[in-house]
């Protein structure tokens, strides 16, 4: 996706009641989203009065902005424009975040969509909470791939590692099994949280959506898991970020969440909670891995100076954590500093390819 500046435009808040009081904010990052944003927004068209919709055109080429102004013109309670100087994914997320007035926060990608049934349950269940005063900081609902070459598609559930329909704290948690971690598509923060963690996406960097997962979770208190298949991703395309080739082209940009990821705790000290401990631990290690991974299969010198420079990095925050993380399973294979063989870095490569299921 090409990052470019246009002038910014000023969404009109005028377009929404101001005493309408909001369940649940979906907002919707735009970059040349003509060909399929209509899907994605008609797919949480009625979930409710108490949902609002912001799309956020985020720089388009194209006939985005144009398409998401007729939207909101036809359904000027509902939905509101952000239009915005290109800033990237994290800058159009952090722009919604800003806007939103929902109890809720749930990000939904233009090229991606809600099933009707599992948004219903998930609204009925956002209400109840509301009405009782119950404060659940974060819903964790299940997602599935949509393969757009293939047709195949895989659902991540996690119904071994949380306790199904109620509410817990993270004492209850179990563990998380390979390719189970929380991710942006599995998750609906309850917006305070959000705010009040000060997480920072980054403008112009792409997989900043670790970040915005990562941060909030010393702030949830309370979570629950609703199994419903409620987020479907597609993922095959070649101009996703996500996309094998494009990867390894942005690994600057990785290795650059990673930091921001490493920055923000020190684990385990940080973190109360041991078990939220031990998760968080987990999943930095997996990003840490993808890094590490990535680096070694393009295998040019500014790669692997990348990668040096992260474990400097890790170490100079917290000589613990490093050990930790470097006697980490998904970290080992990794981490070493030159790999005997070539498959060893294609083997630890391929880990991270089908944890992080791109291509």
């Amino acid at each position: 996706m090409a990052e470019t500046n246009h002038t910014a435009q000023t969404a009109n808040p005028s377009q929404n009641p101001a005493d309408r009081e909001i369940t649940l904010t979906f907002v919707i990052p735009c970059y040349n989203s003509e060909d399929y944003m209509d899907a994605c927004i008609s797919s949480m068209i009625g979930a409710g009065e108490d949902t609002e919709i912001i799309i956020v055109n985020d720089g388009s080429k194209d006939n985005t902005g144009a398409k998401a102004d007729k939207w909101a013109q036809a359904m000027p309670d509902k939905i509101r424009v952000i239009h915005q100087e290109n800033a990237g994914h994290g800058g159009a997320v952090m722009a919604g975040l800003q806007a939103a007035r929902g109890h809720y926060f749930k990000v939904v990608d233009s090229d991606d969509w809600l099933d009707r049934v599992g948004l219903n349950l998930l609204m009925s269940k956002l209400r109840t909470f509301l009405a009782h005063n119950e404060r659940v900081d974060l819903v964790v609902c299940n997602y599935v791939y949509e393969h757009v070459l293939t047709g195949s598609r895989k659902v991540i559930r996690y119904n071994r590692a949380l306790p199904l329909n109620r509410v817990i704290t993270w004492n209850q948690v179990g563990n998380f099994g390979v390719g189970q971690n929380i991710l942006m598509h599995s998750t609906v923060y309850r917006t305070q949280v959000l705010r009040e963690s000060g997480m920072v996406m980054p403008k112009h960097t792409f997989y900043v959506d670790n970040i915005f997962v990562y941060v909030p979770l010393p702030y949830v208190k309370k979570l629950y898991y609703l199994p419903v298949d409620l987020y479907h991703y597609f993922i095959g395309r070649d101009d996703q970020s996500v996309n094998e080739t494009v990867m390894l082209g942005r690994l600057d940009q990785q290795m650059r969440v990673t930091r921001a990821m490493v920055d923000a705790y020190t684990l385990p000290d940080d973190v109360s909670n041991p078990r939220l401990a031990k998760y968080m631990e987990g999943f930095l290690a997996l990003i840490v891995t993808a890094s590490s991974a990535f680096s070694l299969v393009r295998g040019d010198h500014e790669a692997m100076r990348m990668r040096d420079e992260m474990w400097k990095h890790i170490y100079a925050k917290s000589p613990r954590m490093a050990r930790n993380l470097k006697r980490h399973p998904l970290v080992l294979g990794s981490s070493v500093k030159k790999p005997p063989l070539k498959w060893a870095a294609v083997k630890t490569y391929r880990l991270a390819q089908h944890l992080y299921r791109f291509n």
